[in-house]
């Protein structure tokens, strides 16, 4: 009796993990980026700390939203600078 007891109660644990106010409304969860936008659980986005740039995820860790390291490098392009001709003196 008791171990059937302990399997529906951890059974029960995920759907109760959701923090809600006590006015009944469920708190969402997301990062920010560097200028304060919101990105959402999941996503991937490219970020620039300390002059180095990087892909990271917006996950959770212990009850907190962090930016996890893909270990990938972020995409991006480049043009090459024009190269100007000497002036006719």
């Amino acid at each position: 009796m008791t171990r059937l007891a302990l399997i529906a109660a951890l059974c029960a644990t995920p759907a109760l993990a959701d923090v809600t106010t006590p006015q009944g409304r469920t708190i969402d969860c997301y990062c920010t980026d560097s200028t304060g936008g919101r990105v959402e659980l999941g996503e991937s986005i490219c970020l620039r700390v300390d002059g180095r740039m990087f892909m990271a995820r917006c996950e959770m860790a212990l009850n907190n939203p962090i930016w996890r390291d893909t270990g990938e490098g972020c995409v991006s392009s480049a043009l090459p600078r024009p190269e100007t001709a000497p002036r006719p003196s």
